[in-house]
């Protein structure tokens, strides 16, 4: 009977060695990640200042844009009137008046009160003009506006509304005192004179009445105070 072989001693050893041993671990490689797209992630605007910064910063804000408001106004205030005042005389122009026409109408239309409005034409400004040179011309309408103004009521408002016409709203009269009022303001211009450079330049005035109804709108009450001018004026030149 064969004897078994005995077994290689060293071989024995190795073998207990590469079961005793682990088997190292390999390590991948990180892969590095990509930059963060722009736009992504932590946003990079400012952050508004807050707390008591903040709401100084919008106070301030706050008070400039009023100011400029405030400024805004006033300057079309200014404008307003500047649009509504005739540049040579600074009294209401076409515009000016025919706004404080509306609002007499619409008062008197309410509280049944009675008024008049006059028109009135300057007699000779055309030669004036010709003969002395539109500075003069003007001086005289100036003279006459100052005249309008002196005798008529705080109340009552004088206007031009072109050329050498003029038109006034006479509060809380009636037609016979209306009438009177005309007469008079005609023949304190008839009597007017003015001295430019040296020299004196007359001239006179026809005036036409239209009484303040409840019924009228501003056109045709001018319209009525102008067919009542142009008649006077007619009775004047036949005389």
């Amino acid at each position: 009977m064969r004897k078994p072989r005995p077994k290689d001693p060293s071989k024995s050893r190795t073998a207990s060695r590469s079961r005793a041993q682990p088997k190292p671990k390999v390590q991948l490689a990180s892969t590095p990640s990509a930059p963060a797209a722009p736009g992504r992630g932590k946003s990079s605007r400012p952050t508004a200042p807050q707390g008591a910064g903040a709401r100084h910063d919008a106070a301030a804000e706050i008070g400039r844009l009023t100011a400029e408001l405030a400024r805004a106004r006033r300057r079309i205030r200014t404008l307003e009137r500047l649009a509504e005042t005739d540049a040579l005389l600074a009294i209401p122009n076409r515009r000016g008046f025919a706004r404080e026409l509306k609002r007499a109408i619409a008062y008197l239309r309410r509280y049944r009160g009675s008024g008049a409005v006059i028109a009135l034409d300057v007699d000779g400004l055309k030669i004036v003009n010709d003969e002395r040179g539109h500075a003069a011309g003007d001086a005289l309408l100036k003279a006459i506006a100052a005249l309008l103004q002196r005798q008529t009521r705080a109340s009552d408002v004088v206007g031009r509304l072109g050329g050498d016409e003029f038109a006034v709203v006479l509060w809380n009269l009636t037609e016979p005192d209306a009438q009177a009022k005309a007469a008079l303001l005609e023949a304190s211009i008839d009597d007017l004179v003015v001295t430019y450079r040296g020299r004196a330049i007359r001239a006179g005035a026809s005036i036409g009445v239209a009484m303040i109804t409840g019924d009228d709108d501003i056109a045709s009450l001018l319209d009525r105070a102008d067919k009542a001018m142009y008649a006077r004026k007619r009775q004047r030149r036949a005389v």
